[in-house]
């Protein structure tokens, strides 16, 4: 049994069911996140454009869930820590098992939390690659939760409610209420780098919705990733297709330009709304003879980094909104936002928002 107050399967339960709505709030998104930047080949062509802010809106959940899940989960921690030192510490071959089971699920979210915070910040201490051990950590500890919650879900439903006759409920209250402020604060101060109305409670996020060259923050500057001044003069872009063609700037500027306004929102969780001018992309293809159902592969500039050629499938190619950028917030594009040309497209993440763009190719 419990030692101490509130050390007790129903204070553990109630804070519980809050950390596994977190966890599976980041889980679904997350999930989301990973399919749209890395579709597997039958979906590419199959991924919705639709709605515009619909990234913006999951991206900024998973992070915002993610962040919430920390404070929840140290609570979580202190209501059942003395079991850790119960003793025998294994009584079965069943309990050697249930006891295995929690090992994995407090290790994995941990790191999985603490990974994924790091990941916001861009700081990366560690030999291995991010995205896909963010991935696979993610299906374990998932997987360890519902494995945790079916061993205890007698228990679980037995303390689901509130007992009538409840010595310890105020202090319950008490401590509930200090873990939810505790969430609402992190909250608050990190989540106005995508929610914009609470930007200026932006305290602790890695990122302000405002800072940033032209009104809008930068994730990989031009220096990064190798785009100088010098590589500039004489650009032009080429599209390659049944009928392919290339294109000064000045001839860029001389097509029929498209405004349209749409977020940048990218995988650390920021995100904010812009307005851009530029050539849609479809009328790009079309002068290209590309035919309906083509998708695209697109190149930038930089010579290196993970994102350097990306493909946008068919529904993202065709929609209007989808522009090659020449110019943001009124303002030809600064060199540090895509200059001399960028895409901008609905529903997609910053990663794919590529800037720098010299090649479109119909596939």
């Amino acid at each position: 049994m419990f030692k101490g107050r509130l050390h007790d399967p129903r204070t553990a339960t109630v804070i519980g069911r809050l950390l596994g709505a977190a966890i599976l709030t980041a889980f679904v998104t997350g999930l989301i996140s990973h399919y749209l930047q890395q579709p597997p080949g039958w979906a590419a062509n199959l991924l919705p454009s639709r709605p515009s802010w619909g990234y913006r809106l999951t991206q900024g959940l998973h992070v915002a869930s993610g962040i919430a899940a920390i404070p929840l989960l140290f609570a979580k921690l202190w209501t059942v820590y003395p079991r850790l030192f119960e003793w025998p510490p294994v009584r079965s071959v069943v309990h050697a098992l249930e006891r295995l089971s929690i090992g994995v699920l407090v290790g994995s979210v941990l790191l999985q939390l603490l990974t994924g915070l790091l990941n916001t910040l861009q700081w990366y201490p560690w030999p291995w690659n991010f995205r896909p051990t963010h991935w696979a950590l993610a299906w374990v500890a998932v997987g360890a939760l519902l494995l945790h919650i079916a061993v205890k879900a007698p228990q679980i439903a037995a303390h689901w409610q509130r007992p009538q006759l409840d010595a310890d409920g105020p202090d319950r209250r008490a401590f509930v209420a200090a873990v939810g402020a505790a969430v609402g604060a992190v909250t608050l101060t990190t989540v106005g780098q995508s929610v914009t109305p609470l930007k200026d409670f932006d305290l602790f996020a890695p990122r302000h919705p405002d800072h940033g060259p032209q009104g809008l923050p930068v994730n990989r500057a031009a220096a990064a990733a190798g785009i100088t001044a010098e590589r500039l003069p004489g650009w032009r872009l080429r599209v390659d297709g049944p009928r392919p063609y290339e294109l000064t700037l000045d001839e860029l500027r001389a097509m029929r330009q498209r405004f349209v306004v749409l977020p940048i929102a990218c995988v650390e969780g920021w995100s904010k709304n812009a307005h851009w001018t530029g050539v849609r992309i479809t009328d790009l293809l079309d002068r290209a003879g590309a035919p309906p159902g083509a998708h695209v592969r697109v190149t930038s500039m930089q010579r290196h980094g993970a994102y350097a050629v990306m493909e946008m499938g068919t529904s993202y190619a065709r929609d209007p909104l989808a522009l090659l950028a020449l110019s943001l917030n009124g303002q030809t594009l600064a060199l540090d936002h895509g200059f001399p040309a960028r895409i901008i497209a609905p529903n997609r993440p910053g990663v794919l928002q590529t800037k720098w763009v010299e090649r479109l190719e119909v596939l």
